[in-house]
């Protein structure tokens, strides 16, 4: 492969496009012993240890891995998210100290993802027979999203735990001009004693 294909493989990454691989490439060049070969063999060591948590869902060099490992964090909370992205975007905030577990996407009818397609039938599984306590629904605010959480709140429903979703509305910071009308509709209904 050449400096080309790595170019197009760059490419390929979400937030770079055929410029931003380019000079990606170039930076990686110029610094090749300080950065391109420490790049290429980390990308070689990840490759060869990445796993896939059996537990939640997570990606670590470890299974199960370092969130289900820590005896610091709650066992019996437990918040679900549609992807590992999620789940790092969350754990990196530090305001939750419980467990998590990944669903893999959310249900869509028009993409034909049933509730078969993603790990539900796990999650259930350790809600059954673990000691939870409480189950926080952290999926987008999208209708697959939203069609998602009233599906596992259904699957959970008889196994007398408490099942809470991440509150939506306006973000801090925000603006109610630039908000759009389902975000406002989101905060109006969601509204608290000031």
């Amino acid at each position: 492969m050449g400096i080309d294909g790595l170019i197009a493989l760059l490419a390929k990454l979400p937030g770079l496009g055929p410029r931003s691989a380019r000079r990606a490439v170039l930076q990686l060049i110029k610094k090749r012993e300080s950065l391109m070969q420490p790049l290429a063999r980390a990308l070689a060591d990840v490759a060869d240890s990445i796993r896939i948590c059996g537990t939640c869902g997570n990606v670590d060099v470890q299974d199960p891995c370092a969130i289900c490992c820590d005896p610091k964090r709650d066992a019996g909370l437990i918040c679900v998210v549609e992807d590992v992205s999620d789940l790092w975007a969350l754990d990196r905030a530090g305001l939750f100290r419980g467990r998590y577990h990944v669903l893999g996407g959310t249900l869509s009818a028009l993409d034909g993802i049933g509730p078969d397609d993603l790990n539900i039938g796990p999650l259930v599984d350790r809600v059954r027979e673990g000691d939870i306590r409480e189950v926080i629904l952290a999926l987008n605010a999208t209708v697959d999203g939203q069609t998602t959480a009233h599906y596992i709140t259904d699957r959970l429903g008889a196994l007398n735990i408490d099942v809470t979703a991440l509150a939506h509305g306006l973000p801090v910071g925000g603006e109610l001009d630039y908000l759009d009308d389902g975000t406002l509709a989101a905060a109006m209904k969601a509204r608290r004693k000031f």
